[in-house]
């Protein structure tokens, strides 16, 4: 598995919350859901969107957003008009004074807004717990990542318009499964991007870092060292924890515990797996030796890390 794989093994939409968003200018929304990662996609019309104090960002139709929580942002058709709407947890929705839309905006199966046929139309997708994303995709990705129509042109999008308004037995897991696929689709092409990859991406077409990323991906239980990874590919020990740290932005241990971990936090979403058999896995002697790096990287232990994962599946 290389990294990239690792990263997008990861979407896991349950019950994801699916709406086609149809409306009339002058329209604006504060999004204060809290969820950890939306992506929205323009299907007629623009839209803007703004958060704190970056740079209102323009998408149009064909344009597609990934934007990362929890927090609170602004879509609106132009940067100045005022919020009417705020969009709360839970799928509540209130005008700016806390009285509710919901009756009032509905329009059909999963479509929302103020009008029946709009100049803007969007299909909003959002991830609605931490649990559905791994947090190292989350931690790779920026606040707000934009695919304009000349970037991408992926078959997804049509099918999810269409998919979007029915109401068969079922069609909430087929969603779901359409949201995951087009997240990895846009993430794919955003990484394949060399002015946008992060450093670990792009490290992985170097002739030397590349082979070490490789081989620490294929085989993370290897007890690996810096000395080993070296005479491997034929350089010095110094050689290559100068090029891996200047390529990937930290030294290869520290990454391969990083990469071990990640490995070792998706595989604990599975219920049936014990601690010491995912240590073995990642490259740790013991359940002790896993859950002391565990908890000192990540700040939880394995077994609260699970709990969460529980908690947030329940």
């Amino acid at each position: 598995m290389d990294a990239l794989a690792g990263l997008l093994d990861g979407p896991r939409a349950r019950g994801a919350f699916l709406l086609r968003v149809v409306l009339d200018p002058p329209w604006s929304m504060r999004i204060e859901d809290q969820a950890p990662l939306a992506l929205v996609s323009v299907v007629r019309g623009s839209a803007w969107l703004l958060r704190g104090r970056e740079d209102a960002v323009e998408i149009q139709a064909g344009d597609v957003l990934v934007i990362r929580g929890p927090e609170p942002y602004l879509v609106a058709d132009h940067p100045t008009t005022p919020a009417q709407v705020i969009i709360h947890p839970d799928e509540r929705c209130t005008t700016v004074y806390g009285e509710d839309l919901a009756i009032a905006m509905d329009r059909g199966v999963r479509t929302w807004g103020n009008s029946d046929d709009g100049q803007t139309m969007m299909l909003v997708g959002t991830y609605q717990d931490a649990g559905e994303i791994s947090h190292s995709l989350l931690r790779a990705l920026p606040p707000i990542l934009v695919l304009t129509k000349e970037d991408w042109d992926n078959p997804l999008v049509p099918l999810l318009a269409a998919e979007i308004g029915k109401d068969d037995q079922g069609q909430s897991a087929v969603l779901d499964r359409i949201l995951d696929l087009m997240l990895i689709a846009v993430l794919r092409t955003w990484f394949a991007r060399g002015d946008t990859a992060p450093g670990w991406f792009r490290a992985q077409s170097d002739p030397v870092v590349g082979r070490a990323l490789r081989m620490m991906h294929n085989h993370p239980a290897h007890p690996w060292t810096v000395a080993e990874l070296a005479t491997r590919l034929g350089v010095s020990r110094a050689t290559l924890a100068r090029r891996f740290t200047d390529l990937v932005g930290e030294p290869p241990m520290s990454y391969l515990t990083g990469w071990r971990l990640a490995l070792a936090a998706d595989l604990l979403r599975e219920p049936r797996a014990t601690l010491a058999a995912v240590a073995r896995k990642v490259g740790y002697s013991s359940a002790f030796a896993l859950s002391s790096a565990f908890k000192r990287v990540r700040g939880v232990s394995p077994q609260d890390h699970r709990a969460a994962l529980s908690a947030d599946s329940a």
